[in-house]
């Protein structure tokens, strides 16, 4: 096979820690903020122990992606690693999972920055902000402008700040109330007044904060010594993630004790008026809100793209999906069909959107893992060197660690999940005419 650079497309160029920076500002950090609400309250005000409960699993997959990103360096992610370690047809039908999260996954950036700007804004009614958020979206989308990664480094620096802001306001404020010893409570972590499933609960809406540390997969072909620098980057940025995420809903959690509160899709509003005043509320707020636009833009794009590939190689009709706008080179079919399902928001709030994106991650992880151990028990050339333990005990732990969060999902997250899933069954059983045949082949590398 050639390489990259002898056909003349990619040139590697990326060390260890542009690759985690790209990963780190892909991930979001405030997106902690976002979610805190509806973590406190599914989780009964251990928030810190669903993100440790979610990195576990993250870390045991982390191993499993470093290593399939090394075999198989190309931008299909886990619809690759399936397809090339399970099967054709299994691949496909992993494929049409992550297809979930992909569009979804704009409809919860929009639906979060909507409930900010709904909660310092009540006279304007929240859908209103929704909408907005959608349709200057899709006209920057269609247009064709995009976010290159220097942009992306230089956001992940200010959220970066604005985190550490916040954390250092939430010790100021718990210190002024109760003293320095405030500042050390094992009740974020563990209450004995409290079942500590809610804590399981709360992970699966808490892997949500880590959706992106896989992304940096794609950057395979372009990382200097990637077999050694790929797998230390993704884990980088799993631990790294972690750290902020824990550590920032510490200290929202003590600096906001109870679970509850009248917004909960705007909750970490509410606790940066009362730590920072209106000031520090009001710097918080449009921080976030740019951070949210960023991703949204970068989320609705990543739906296009993926789409145009599918399009492209005739998966769904290649007329519509795979048409590109003769003046503006931008794939706008696809992504006012992003824009459309983002309307759904309407009709949903942050917690179930959210599930409905993990729901796909979850699956997708779980694959990954299985994707490794299909290899191994192959005695795949590739996995020669892999021990027993990165090659069956840890992407096994991670199997069913992923699986297990999955199942404490949303209810109509899993529903919904459920009925995709189905319906991709039925959508491959017509490509392949009743599975008589493989089913046609993505290929995202030229997307």
């Amino acid at each position: 096979m050639n390489t990259p650079e002898a056909q003349g497309h990619l040139k590697r160029t990326l060390g260890l820690w542009a690759v985690v920076l790209f990963g780190l500002a892909y991930m979001t950090p405030m997106i902690v903020y976002g979610t805190f609400g509806v973590l406190s309250e599914v989780s009964h005000g251990m928030v810190p122990t669903s993100y440790i409960l979610a990195l576990c699993a993250v870390l045991l997959t982390a191993v499993s992606y470093g290593k399939m990103a090394y075999i198989f360096p190309v931008a299909g992610s886990v619809y690759t690693y399936a397809r090339k370690s399970i099967g054709s047809n299994i691949g496909f039908i992993v494929g049409w999972a992550v297809l979930l999260d992909y569009f979804f996954l704009p409809m919860v950036i929009w639906l979060i920055g909507a409930a900010y700007l709904g909660e310092a804004f009540p006279a304007i009614p929240t859908q209103v902000w929704l909408i907005g958020f959608i349709f200057v979206t899709t006209v920057i989308n269609i247009i064709g402008i995009a976010f290159a990664s220097k942009v992306n480094f230089a956001l992940m620096i200010m959220q970066s700040l604005m985190v550490a802001a916040f954390i250092l306001l939430c010790i100021h404020y718990v210190t002024a109330a109760q003293g320095v010893g405030g500042l050390f409570s094992a009740k974020p972590f563990f209450n004995a007044d409290v079942k500590f499933s809610f804590a399981f609960a709360g992970a699966a809406i808490a892997a949500y904060s880590f959706l992106g540390f896989d992304a940096v997969t794609t950057l395979t072909e372009e990382t200097i010594e990637p077999k050694r620098n790929m797998p230390r980057a993704i884990m980088l940025i799993a631990l790294i993630g972690g750290a902020i995420f824990v550590a920032a809903a510490y200290f929202a959690q003590l600096a906001h004790p109870s679970s509850t509160f009248e917004n909960v899709d705007a909750a970490a509003f509410v606790i940066a008026t009362n730590i920072g005043g209106d000031v520090f509320a009001a710097i918080f707020l449009i921080g976030l809100i740019i951070a949210q636009f960023a991703s949204g833009l970068a989320a609705q794009t990543s739906v296009g793209r993926l789409l145009y590939a599918m399009g492209r190689d005739n998966v769904p009709p290649k007329r519509v999906f795979g048409y590109i706008h003769p003046r503006f080179n931008t794939p706008v079919y696809n992504l006012v069909l992003a824009s459309l399902v983002g309307l759904m928001a309407l009709y949903l709030d942050v917690a179930t959107s959210t599930s409905f994106i993990n729901f796909g991650a979850f699956l997708a992880f779980t694959f990954v893992n299985l994707s490794v151990i299909s290899l191994v028990l192959k005695k795949h050339e590739a996995v020669r060197d892999t021990g027993v333990l990165t090659g069956l005990i840890v992407p096994a732990l991670g199997a069913v660690f992923n699986l297990y969060l999955l199942i404490n999902l949303d209810g109509k997250a899993i529903t919904l999940g459920c009925i995709w899933l189905g319906l991709g069954v039925l959508y491959l059983a017509y490509l392949t005419r009743g599975f008589s045949r493989p089913p046609p082949d993505v290929n995202f590398a030229e997307a």
